[in-house]
């Protein structure tokens, strides 16, 4: 543990505390907070715990001063996968409370999340009917399991996002991204939206201009004009690929170690809110690089 991680925990505990207010529980009230669950389940992102009993023998064995009541690795299981909606809402409420929220450039990828390798485990996963075999064209090679469609601001603070079949189109994640939430467009007059190949489609670029959003992508060199700015997008591309590679290689996004359908949900989530608190905490405090996990990883 280090003094940046022990900081970072408690604003984040702070923060929740004061803006998510939850219902009140019939009975005995829990001896685990909704605002602590938050702040452990952040810690164990930030910490590169895959294994739930391995990160309480750890949080049992360092943290107590931090948190005065830990769980055994049943009630914390229980009551992680039962926060999906908890953490979504930490999520929006950091990301609304940093200045690159506004920021009227967006960008866009998918990435896969594999959630089985075996034939067997495929036959037998609760995701049967959700997760499905999807082809990765970054690195060749299919895989069974679910689509992270992640829109988010050049700098990777996230702004919406969602998991889907691997087999449905990204084209038509994004515009349901935007029709789900309308507002978030309607509240950034000339938006621009940064994307690669994958969303090339009239239909989408008809959508978009109705509704006010530009889409910036590469043309095929065989198809018309390309647009003026598109030598820009290779500087871009780097930042799409950067903010997967924070997530994947520095979150553990591939090893979330989820079986269910609550289970793979809230433990994506639970790494896509662990970047959204380091980019929210270091814009507070004026680190020089805004995603940068390095100072709260170890």
């Amino acid at each position: 543990m280090t003094t940046e991680l022990d900081t970072l925990l408690t604003a984040l505990y702070v923060h929740v505390d004061d803006h998510l207010k939850t219902p009140r529980w019939r009975g005995r009230p829990p001896r685990l907070t909704d605002a602590e669950l938050v702040t452990l389940a952040v810690a164990q992102a930030m910490l590169g715990f895959h294994c739930e009993a391995r990160w309480l023998r750890f949080a049992h064995a360092h943290l107590h001063g931090l948190f005065p009541y830990l769980p055994q690795r049943p009630a914390y299981n229980k009551r992680l996968r039962a926060a999906l909606g908890l953490v979504k809402r930490a999520i929006r409420s950091l990301a609304t409370d940093c200045d690159l929220w506004l920021d009227d450039v967006w960008i866009v990828d998918s990435t896969p999340v594999e959630c089985a390798r075996s034939r067997e485990t495929v036959k037998r996963s609760d995701l049967a009917g959700w997760a499905n075999y999807g082809y990765c064209r970054s690195h060749s090679r299919f895989y069974w399991g679910l689509k992270l469609h992640l829109v988010c601001t050049p700098a990777g603070l996230p702004v919406t996002w969602a998991l889907a079949d691997p087999k449905i189109d990204d084209r038509q994640v994004l515009a349901d991204l935007i029709d789900n939430e309308p507002h978030l467009a309607a509240a950034r007059p000339g938006l621009l939206i940064l994307a690669d190949k994958g969303y090339i489609a009239a239909e989408l670029d008809r959508f978009l201009a109705a509704r006010g959003i530009s889409l910036l992508r590469p043309s095929y060199r065989n198809r018309g004009i390309p647009h003026p700015a598109e030598p820009l997008l290779k500087t871009v591309r780097q930042l799409i690929e950067s903010v997967n590679d924070t997530l994947k290689g520095q979150l553990d996004l591939e090893q979330h170690g989820g079986r269910t359908i609550e289970g793979v949900g809230v433990r994506v989530a639970q790494r896509i809110l662990a970047m959204t608190c380091a980019i929210w905490h270091n814009r507070t405090i004026g680190a020089p690089i805004t995603r940068s996990l390095i100072a709260y990883d170890h």
